[in-house]
C-alpha cells in the first residue's frame, strides 16, 4: 500500500510541476506548443507500445465497447433532466458533456500502470482511444451547441496521428510482428515522455483555474454525474460481463477519472464558457485526489463482487 500511495502522489508530482511552472513563467510557458508536441508525435509512441505489449483478443476489443456502453447509458439518463436544471442553453452544453469526457489519458493511463502494473497499458490505451471518438463527435456536437458537422467531426478524427497509430499498431498485432527488445525501449522512452508531458500539461492548464467561476448547480451536477451516476451504471453493466477481474477494475477505475482538459479545448473553441468549464476540470481533480484512495481500498472488494 505505501509503494502504490507514493506511486500515485509522484503522478501528481508532475502536475504540480506544470502548475508552479505556469505560475512561474507565465506566457512563457506556451501550452499549445506542448499539447502539438504531445498529441501529433509523443501520443504515437504511447499508442504503439500499448498496442503491441500483448496479442489482441476479445478482452480488448470489448473493453472499449462496454466503456462507450456506460457513457451513453448516462448521457440517455441525462437528457431529459437537464432542461429542469439548466435554463442557460451553453452551461447546459456543458452539463450534458463535461462529466463524461473523463481524463483517460493524461491522467488514466499513468495512473493504471501505479495501480495495475504495466498489465494495464493495452486496455487503458484502447480505453483512450474510445474516449477520444467520443470527444470529437458527442463532445464536439454538444459544445458547439447543435451546429456542428457529423461530416467534419469524422474528418477531425481522422486528422488525429493518434487514430493513425492505433489503426497500424492493431494490423502489426494481428499479423503476429511483436517489436525487438531495442524497439521496444524506444517506444516505451517515447510513452512514458508522453504520460510525463500529458500529467505537465495538465497542471498548466489547472493554473488558469478561478474558483469563482464556479456554478454550484453545475458543479454539484458534474460531480454526482462523475462520481455517483457512472461508477453505479459501471457497477451494473461491468458485473454481468465475463472479463477478467483485473479488466473489470481498469474499466471501473477509468470512469471515475476526473474530468478532462479536452473539455476546456472544446469549451474554448465554441465559446462555451471555458472559465467555468475549467473550473469543473479543477474541482473534480481536487475531489478525486481524496477519491483515488478510497477506491484503491475498494477496488479488490468491488473486483471480487463485479
Amino acid at each position: 500500500m505505501t509503494s502504490l500511495l507514493f506511486s500515485i502522489l509522484g503522478i501528481y508530482i508532475f502536475i504540480l510541476v506544470g502548475y508552479v511552472a505556469k505560475r512561474q513563467f507565465k506566457e512563457q510557458m506556451d501550452e499549445r506548443t506542448i499539447t502539438l508536441l504531445s498529441v501529433y508525435f509523443l501520443q504515437v509512441f504511447l499508442t504503439f507500445w500499448g498496442l503491441l505489449k500483448r496479442p489482441i483478443d476479445t478482452t480488448l476489443f470489448m473493453t472499449p465497447l462496454i466503456y462507450l456502453t456506460v457513457v451513453f447509458i448516462a448521457l440517455l439518463l441525462m437528457l431529459p433532466l437537464l432542461k429542469q436544471f439548466f435554463s442557460d442553453p451553453k452551461e447546459r452544453s456543458i452539463a450534458t458533456v463535461a462529466a463524461l469526457i473523463g481524463n483517460t489519458g493524461n491522467l488514466g493511463i499513468p495512473l493504471g500502470i501505479a495501480v495495475f502494473g504495466e498489465d494495464s497499458i493495452p486496455y487503458t490505451t484502447v480505453i483512450n482511444l474510445a474516449n477520444v471518438f467520443f470527444v470529437y463527435t458527442i463532445g464536439v456536437y454538444f459544445y458547439s451547441r447543435g451546429s456542428f458537422s457529423v461530416k467534419n467531426s469524422l474528418l477531425n478524427i481522422l486528422k488525429l496521428p493518434v487514430i493513425w497509430a492505433a489503426f497500424i499498431a492493431i494490423s502489426l498485432n494481428l499479423i503476429g510482428y511483436v517489436p525487438s527488445e531495442s524497439v521496444e525501449k524506444t517506444l516505451m522512452m517515447g510513452a512514458y515522455a508522453s504520460m510525463t508531458m500529458q500529467l505537465v500539461l495538465f497542471g498548466i492548464y489547472l493554473y488558469g483555474v478561478k474558483i469563482k467561476a464556479l456554478s454550484k448547480t453545475l458543479t454539484l451536477w458534474s460531480v454526482g454525474v462523475k462520481f455517483l451516476l457512472l461508477p453505479l451504471i459501471a457497477f451494473f453493466v461491468i458485473r454481468y460481463t465475463e472479463l477478467p477481474a483485473l479488466v473489470k477494475g481498469i474499466l471501473f477505475m477509468e470512469l471515475m477519472m476526473p474530468l478532462a482538459v479536452s473539455n476546456v479545448n472544446l469549451a474554448a473553441l465554441y465559446g462555451c464558457r471555458p472559465k467555468e468549464t475549467t473550473a469543473q476540470v479543477f474541482v473534480s481533480s481536487l475531489l478525486f485526489l481524496g477519491i483515488i484512495f478510497i477506491m484503491i481500498e475498494i477496488l479488490p472488494i468491488l473486483q471480487g463482487t463485479l
